[in-house]
């Protein structure tokens, strides 16, 4: 019996994924378990394997689609089944490329003349990846994907040459050049319109503040100090004085929605992530029931899959309060930007040496910069201020803190 193949629910936000990729071809035969295809979502891409073996009988979209979740992709089963049954509503037949290395057919360029678009947000993943290895970025690509969607095919056969843009002759391939013009990808425009959002809907502000940091060090070196103690590094430490902190001053671990403060007991810590891709923010969710050796290998394990792009997007929300750290590019302080509809974002600086006053005397102390921004609509200045005090304290006395 033929079996049809979905579009995952890769999330509870996700309603619709790209199909970027066939491993699988029509008329091959597959095993259950054996990869078919990558899809990607606007944070990661996933591989999606065979249910059942058989042989993939048919495909419903081509590489570039967008498509809707729980929508049949393809069909698995004997040879000679029909698919008809199973092919989704509206959905066309899958585009042809041309082998690589070869323009589009007449017929296919005709097709798609129509189809010529800024290619900001209407790039394939592997056209995307095409124009950012080869810096060319060009004002208009003919898409001959499903939507008149980009793909690489297309992007190939105009850096060629192959297909000139409306209006224009064919260029030798030695006049080519690329062009000074930037696609953002799918991801940059999601961040670009969160930090627009962020903005405007709420009333930020930044406390700035420092902690000494000699506890820190000295905790870190003992770390590495002991034979098979695990890998806890200062953003490690900084997050479990965070948790503990804000377990003394709840206030700040909430998230302000249609005009209701809604406070949360459970505390799932967010943390920037900088990768390929761009800004992620990885979820621990229920932070503070983990050990810091827990909350350090939970934090790589999440950030490594962030930076391969193999993050479920399930990891990728649920945030009560996050963290941005910056102090490894030595920034000191800075003002990081709410993540809505949280209440509150704490920055972690570099560790510096500063002066500060004891009694009579000054000091040379090393300190960690502390960078809070709030949202005035839920959080006065002083509370933000008494959380950074809470905080400073848990950093001085980390050792007393957390064991390993």
């Amino acid at each position: 019996m033929a079996t049809p193949v979905e579009a995952p629910k890769l999330g509870n936000t996700v309603e619709e994924c790209l199909l970027s990729k066939w491993l699988k071809r029509k008329g091959d035969a597959v095993t259950a378990g054996d990869l078919i295809a990558e899809i990607e979502t606007d944070k990661a891409t996933f591989e999606l394997t065979a249910p059942v073996s058989g042989i993939l009988l048919d495909v419903f979209f081509d590489e570039g689609a967008l498509v809707p979740v729980f929508t049949n992709l393809c069909v698995i089963g004997a040879e000679g089944e029909s698919t008809a049954a199973y092919k989704p509503t509206g959905a066309d037949p899958p585009v042809r490329s041309a082998p690589p290395g070869q323009p589009l057919a007449p017929e296919q360029v005709a097709a798609a003349a129509t189809a010529a678009v800024s290619p900001a947000g209407r790039l394939s993943p592997r056209a995307r990846r095409f124009a950012e290895e080869r810096n060319f970025y060009p004002a208009l690509v003919t898409g001959s994907g499903p939507g008149g969607r980009v793909l690489e095919q297309d992007m190939r056969n105009l850096y060629l040459g192959a297909v000139p843009l409306p209006g224009q002759a064919r260029k030798p391939i030695e006049t080519l050049a690329p062009r000074p013009v930037s696609a953002p990808s799918t991801i940059r425009q999601k961040i670009a319109r969160r930090m627009r959002e962020s903005l405007a809907t709420t009333a930020q502000y930044t406390l700035n503040s420092s902690a000494p940091a000699s506890g820190l060090l000295a905790m870190r070196a003992r770390i590495k100090a002991e034979t098979g103690a695990p890998d806890i590094n200062i953003n490690d430490l900084v997050a479990f004085c965070t948790i503990a902190a804000l377990r003394e001053v709840p206030s700040l671990n909430a998230e302000f929605i249609d005009g209701q403060i809604r406070p949360h007991a459970e505390i799932h810590l967010g943390f920037a992530c900088d990768t390929p891709r761009g800004l992620m923010v990885p979820v621990i969710h229920d932070a503070h029931t983990l050990t810091i050796a827990e909350l350090a290998v939970r934090a790589k394990e999440l950030a490594g899959r962030a930076v391969r792009g193999a993050i479920s997007p399930d990891d990728l929300s649920g945030a009560t309060f996050t963290i941005s750290n910056l102090g490894n590019l030595g920034v000191e302080w800075f003002t990081p930007l709410l993540n809505p509809p949280q209440v509150a974002i704490l920055g972690i600086g570099a560790i510096q040496l500063k002066p500060v006053r004891r009694d009579s005397r000054i000091e040379i102390i090393d300190e960690i910069g502390l960078s809070l921004t709030c949202d005035h609509q839920v959080i006065d200045g002083a509370p933000g201020a008494r959380f950074l005090q809470v905080l400073a304290g848990k950093i001085e006395h980390v050792g007393s803190l957390c064991t390993i």
